[in-house]
């Protein structure tokens, strides 16, 4: 398919990790069937127990210098994305209400207009507030995004 670009070193990964799951598994089988405390066991839990950690460790690498290593975010397109998001509504409602914030919701997903213009255009929030109350290092941090007075 042209254009397609191949996930091999993510699925790699996952194999991996599914791998390392099947160690972990054989570790606490052999912990549990020790024996008299003879500890019988313990060639085959240290092998899985090496073994997974190599493996995870590799394939961790691989992930690193193939696949993150060089990543770049596109802030325009991660704000358009936040914009055209009906989930920012939720901070609105503080201010808003809960009905008006659920009427936008509801209008942004049957007319693809993002949230911050609805508002805009409806007066409930002036250009400032809106942009505390959208912004998104406000939404990542703990309390009511915006702060200060709420609609009651």
């Amino acid at each position: 398919m042209p254009g397609k670009v191949n996930p091999s070193v993510p699925e790699m990964v996952n194999m991996v990790c599914f791998q390392v799951i099947g160690c972990d598994t054989t570790v606490c089988m052999a912990a549990e069937a020790g024996q008299l405390e003879l500890n019988v066991m313990m060639p085959v839990i240290a092998w899985n127990a090496l073994h997974a950690s190599t493996i995870l460790r590799h394939a961790m690498a691989t992930l690193l210098t193939r696949c993150v290593e060089g990543i770049e975010a596109d802030p325009d397109r991660a704000r358009e994305l936040m914009d055209r998001s009906t989930a920012v509504a939720t901070a609105l409602s503080p201010y808003i209400g809960y009905a008006k914030t659920a009427e936008i919701a509801k209008e942004s997903v049957a007319t693809g207009r993002p949230i911050r213009e609805l508002v805009l255009q409806r007066g409930l929030l002036d250009a400032a507030k809106l942009d505390q109350v959208l912004s998104a290092d406000a939404m990542t941090r703990p309390g009511i995004p915006g702060g200060g007075e709420r609609k009651g």
